[in-house]
């Protein structure tokens, strides 16, 4: 009898491991072509970083190219502008990491307090809107806003400031980039901080409210430890940008006149590396910009594994 029972037990064991196999194979064919896609357009085309050691020559191809070694790493260092270059991009990357995370926080935090539905839903759709539109639309709206003769100009007139060429000052470059990076992208950044909101326990307000708690210590002592997981993760996903300072805003903005203080590494490349022909050297440099966000995402993680008891993975 017990050995009926057991072998019974044993197969319906047997039968719902089947159906776990089953169900899981479900959630792997559904990932297959994501998987496929990583594969086909980011792992493969990796195989191309033999060229930033080598002194490449399309019709040769990598197999018939000279091999360098560093050569190209060493080269990248004793280019004149290179530490301008170097400068501008961690400059305005920084101010963007730093001020992206700022102003979604502080935004999020003034919509979680609207009571008024209606008027919290429309705020939040007008400012996701601009995240939608590429910088190839924006680049033409920012241009004309801070134009010798528009809308900035115009309105600074009205204070007897005499008209300034934004997008020609090496003063106000850097500033308008940044401020309109902030401006486009922290309405996405606000959904994050709005969910990691909602996720807060109630009780806790509550507590905190019996507790003689001001608004402004609630603010200090439940809202900002219960996002602050949230803020650290986002943090350290956007170190790893510290040199990308966001090619595609700046060379739909950018003229020669602001090289001095608008020139990033990834702009540098395209003139160099693409305009110029030299695909080594553009390689090296956006292999050594992969290295050192790799490396900052691992810092990251380990800090905050060591700081604050939580990892990114």
């Amino acid at each position: 009898m017990q050995l009926t029972r057991k072998k019974g037990v044993d197969l319906q064991l047997t039968r719902k491991q089947g159906k776990g196999k089953n169900s899981q194979l479900m959630y792997h064919l559904m990932m297959l072509p994501g998987m496929l896609f990583l594969l086909v357009f980011s792992f493969v085309p990796m195989l191309g970083i033999v060229m930033a050691f080598q002194n490449y020559i399309p019709a040769k191809g990598i197999l018939g190219s000279t091999w360098v070694g560093l050569a190209n790493f060493k080269y990248m260092l004793e280019i004149p502008d290179s530490l301008q270059i170097l400068m501008n991009t961690v400059i305005i990357a920084s101010w963007k990491i730093v001020l992206g995370t700022i102003v979604p926080v502080v935004f999020a935090l003034l919509l979680n307090e609207i009571r008024i539905k209606w008027a919290k839903r429309t705020i939040q759709t007008i400012v996701y809107l601009p995240n939608f539109l590429s910088w190839v639309v924006l680049a033409a709206v920012v241009v004309n806003l801070f134009d010798y003769h528009g809308p900035v100009n115009t309105f600074l007139a009205t204070f007897g400031v005499k008209p300034i060429l934004f997008m020609g000052s090496n003063h106000w470059f850097r500033q308008i980039i940044i401020g309109s990076d902030v401006w486009k992208g922290f309405g996405y950044g606000s959904i994050i901080y709005l969910a990691a909101l909602t996720g807060i326990d109630p009780g806790l307000y509550e507590a905190a409210e019996i507790d003689g708690a001001s608004r402004w210590q609630q603010l200090l002592h439940v809202t900002l430890p219960g996002m602050l997981p949230i803020i650290m993760m986002m943090t350290a996903l956007n170190l790893t940008n510290i040199l990308n300072a966001g090619f595609d805003q700046i060379f739909n903005l950018y003229n020669p006149i602001v090289y001095e203080t608008g020139d990033i590494i990834d702009t540098y490349v395209y003139r160099v590396g693409l305009l110029g022909q030299q695909y080594s050297l553009g390689t090296a440099i956006g292999l050594l910009k992969s290295v050192v966000g790799a490396t900052l995402m691992i810092s990251a993680n380990q800090a905050s594994k060591k700081f604050a008891n939580m990892q990114i993975f």
